[in-house]
């Protein structure tokens, strides 16, 4: 697959690479591409991603490129510390001891998680800088507005890894398919999957719109099926209030579900209505019809690339509706203002239930990937 830049040679005698990807679920899926294009390249090398517990507990037993998560410590721009067993220095020491060959810094614009990468003592290391951050040996300029999966393909590019797949992807476990029946059983389909919450307020589409999607949703004789993380569960009450438990059609899971269950059921989905959020990337990546609720910016950076089978649709507030500020530039150049108010209010449900009635009628284009086998148990002694 041509890349999208030069590539650089490829580093020599690299056995061990450490890729730096902090964040959320949808961080951890815009980067697959890029480790994969490492695999790619260094075929023989270790991939050891620095991430979160929940991207171990998402990537355990399943194919592709990372050969294990190792979860960050508490560090000021790097990772938050949910979740860490392992201060930072400790963490930092551990990993010297095993001479990274090659370290990739997929995390933002360097000027915390650069330092950070160089204090493992890589003999290689490429990555992002803001003009304000530490250079690592191969670096290109970080600007905000480019979608993640390109900016980290870019990246690897500077390592000589060429992409080998644009898409994010995930194969989905047996075991996981099973246990998604218990939550949501066989005579539930065809059903509907809504995530109506995001971790960021203002990319939270208000509950009366995703209700008018809902029971339109319904009426066309679907199950609906609510999901979220436990702080979701407010959320998903008032939705269900908003259109009636419809005689147990409606299936409420928030905060019930393991990473690997949810990816099941959102790939039994006939379509999922979902904010911007890790949900819908995860739903993107099993191969099911997404209708996502986007404000314009994050379209640049985190949008599906097809619309054959995902549909955005899109708020162009460019200020903020309380104050005013400007909005465009926010998350980078200028400060947030207080005000967590929807962005994406006026994203019209009219709209998005026509998509998500016309993903329905042809929920036979998604590509579900076949099933892998779950992890074996360690061998006793």
């Amino acid at each position: 697959m041509q890349g999208y830049a030069p590539l650089r040679p490829r580093f020599a005698d690299v056995s061990r690479i450490a890729v730096l990807r902090g964040g959320g679920l949808g961080d951890l899926l815009f980067a697959m591409p890029a480790v994969s294009a490492l695999h790619a390249a260094y075929p023989g090398a270790e991939i050891v991603l620095l991430g979160t517990r929940g991207h171990a507990e998402l990537l355990d037993g399943r194919p592709g490129g990372v050969d294990r998560v190792e979860p960050l410590p508490h560090a000021p721009g790097v990772h938050d510390g949910a979740g860490a067993h392992e201060d930072a220095d400790r963490f930092l020491e551990r990993l010297r001891r095993e001479q990274f060959d090659l370290a990739v810094q997929l995390h933002g614009g360097g000027r915390h998680s650069n330092p950070f990468l160089l204090a493992l003592g890589p003999r290689h290391s490429v990555g992002a800088a803001t003009p304000d951050a530490v250079r690592l040996e191969r670096t290109l300029p970080y600007v905000y507005y480019q979608h993640e999966v390109v900016r980290a393909l870019e990246v690897v590019g500077l390592a000589g890894a060429g992409p080998v797949e644009l898409q994010p992807s995930l194969a989905v476990r047996a075991d996981e398919r099973a246990r998604s029946h218990h939550h949501v059983p066989a005579e539930a389909e065809p059903f509907a999957v809504v995530h109506p919450g995001a971790s960021d307020v203002r990319r939270r589409w208000p509950v009366d719109r995703f209700a008018h999607v809902a029971r339109g949703l319904l009426d066309d004789g679907l199950r609906l099926v609510i999901i979220g993380a436990a702080s979701d569960q407010p959320i998903e009450a008032a939705l269900a209030a908003a259109v009636g438990e419809r005689d147990g059609r409606v299936l409420r899971l928030s905060g019930r579900l393991r990473l690997g269950e949810t990816a099941a059921v959102l790939e039994r989905a006939a379509v999922v209505v979902a904010d911007d959020s890790g949900p819908r990337h995860l739903a993107q990546a099993v191969g099911a019809p997404t209708v996502g609720i986007f404000w314009f910016g994050n379209v640049v950076n985190a949008a599906p690339f097809d619309r054959e089978r995902h549909r955005v649709h899109l708020s162009y507030v460019t200020a903020c509706p309380v104050c005013g500020r400007d909005v465009t530039q926010v998350g980078w150049t200028a400060e947030r203002c207080d005000h967590d108010v929807s962005f994406v209010a006026d994203v019209d449900p009219v709209a998005v239930l026509a998509d998500a009635r016309s993903l329905t009628a042809t929920s036979s284009l998604r590509t579900a990937s076949p099933a892998v086998p779950a992890p074996r148990p360690p061998a006793a002694g």
